[in-house]
Formats: C-alpha cells, structure tokens, sequence
C-alpha cells in the first residue's frame, strides 16, 4: 500500500470487546504489484481473520450491499477508487469506517469532507491494531 491509516483497537472496537474478530475488513485497490499486495494482504490477514480484498468497485459495493445491518464492516479504499464506492455505501449502517489512503492530499480533501465516516490518510503505512502495513 502506497499510503497509510492508523487504526488503533479502540477505534474499532466498544468497550465489551477488545479485539478485531467482530469486525469485517474490506479492501479496495486496483493495484498490480503483486509483491506488494502479497505483504500487505499477509500483513492484515495476521490481524484479522475476515478479509476480503476486492479490485471492482461495483463487486465491492455490492458484497457490502449484502451484508447484514448487524455486520461490522471497515473499508480500507485507495484514493483512485473512493469517489466510485463512498458516495454509495456510506450511509449503510454496517458501514462502521471508511479509510481513504493516498498520496495527494489537496486533491481529494473535498470530496472527502463531504463524508462523515470517512478518514484520509497521506503517510506510507497503515497502522491496524499496532501492526503496520
């Protein structure tokens, strides 16, 4: 992943639960760097056992469309890909964040503001649970 988000355990978690399993981990990437998506992938899979990876925005969409209310679900998306997805789902109530990681700042900080649920990120790793990816 070319840039980074910070998910700390209590931003994912309420105070009966300490720990990742309740929730569901989607992430959106169009990358081609195999290598790359390799480490990142094994890297949160070490983290948390529901793991989805998608490349379309639509079949993304649509598998969060599906989920249950009661689901708890965490959107990893890159910045290339936010403005096709977010406008969609981010009203679903299992929707519980959305984290846009990217390298231009500038260039997506209005669209992005328009989003309660969602959080930017500019820096070169993700932190989730204090494993960074």
């Amino acid at each position: 992943m070319a840039t980074g988000v910070h998910l700390s355990n209590q931003s994912l978690t309420n105070d009966n639960d300490n720990h990742l399993e309740i929730f569901s981990l989607i992430w959106l990437d169009a990358n081609d760097d195999i290598e790359d998506i390799q480490n990142t992938e094994q890297k949160l899979r070490a983290i948390i056992n529901h793991f989805k990876r998608f490349r379309n925005a639509k079949e993304c969409q649509q598998y969060i469309e599906q989920k249950s209310k009661h689901d708890r679900l965490v959107l990893i998306v890159s910045c290339q890909m936010g403005p096709e997805i977010v406008p969609f789902i981010h009203k679903l109530r299992q929707v519980l964040s959305i984290y846009v990681y990217c390298k231009d700042k500038e260039s997506n900080e209005e669209w992005i503001n328009d989003f309660t649920k969602v959080k930017m990120s500019w820096k070169t790793s993700i932190c989730l649970d204090g494993v960074f990816v």
